[in-house]
């Protein structure tokens, strides 16, 4: 009866844990879609909002990551328990990232409206990579909540399709310089911004490849498509 008394009170503690990081991931969303907004439209307050959410993001990463370190302590969880723990100690750091990758975007917005720099540029190409990251990262946590490989497994193919948006953006602007070196400037700011939605998207992908280590006990951070498939099978 202890045991089970035990048992019971460590699979409270995972799932506050659990629904603490879907909290993070939630606010984490937020920042992402508040600064993709305030790039499209060039708004001063939703890109400071994004800003003004950090500290929230980063005390949410504090708490959990002290958390799970005091349920391990405690706990001494073996096999997939440990497996889980550690994963989401990996995991909230990449959201705590992807947050830093969106105020990096709404500080930039406000450094584009302060200095008065030209507007009309590529900003709706980015946008298309914006969405896709955002989309990546919801779908992330989704597929974290179900603990879905099949989804984990779609997510780190479409890592691929912000790259490649990225690589489309990337010409887009080396020939809006070339046609008019005035726009150097405000071309590489949005090059920053374009930068910090690939990482985003790389977050999103670490987070896909926590899944499948949690589920199946293997790494596949650095493996090929062809060899998660086989590890899925």
């Amino acid at each position: 009866m202890p045991d089970k008394h035990l048992s019971t009170q460590f699979d409270s503690e995972l799932s506050s844990v659990s629904s603490r990081v879907m909290e993070m991931g939630g606010l984490v969303e937020s920042q992402i879609q508040q600064a993709i907004q305030s790039l499209g439209q060039m708004n001063a307050e939703l890109a400071q909002a994004v800003v003004n959410a950090e500290n929230q993001v980063n005390a949410m990463d504090v708490e959990l990551d002290h958390e799970i370190s005091s349920i391990i302590a405690r706990r001494q969880p073996t096999a997939r328990d440990l497996r889980l723990l550690l994963a989401v100690a990996k995991l909230t750091a990449n959201l705590e990232r992807a947050g830093d990758e969106a105020e990096k975007m709404a500080r930039m917005v406000l450094s584009i409206l302060q200095t008065g720099t030209p507007r009309a540029l590529p900003v709706l190409e980015l946008r298309v990579a914006s969405d896709l990251a955002a989309g990546l990262l919801r779908k992330a946590l989704d597929a974290f909540a179900r603990l879905d490989t099949a989804t984990a497994l779609a997510i780190v193919r479409e890592d691929g399709l912000i790259d490649q948006e990225f690589d489309s953006f990337m010409r887009v602007l080396i020939t809006h310089m070339m046609e008019d070196p005035r726009k150097i400037s405000s071309s590489l700011d949005l090059l920053f911004l374009a930068k910090a939605v690939e990482r985003i998207g790389d977050h999103a992908k670490n987070i896909a490849e926590l899944i499948i280590y949690i589920v199946k006990g293997a790494d596949v951070r650095h493996a090929s498509i062809e060899e998660i498939e086989i590890v899925l099978r």
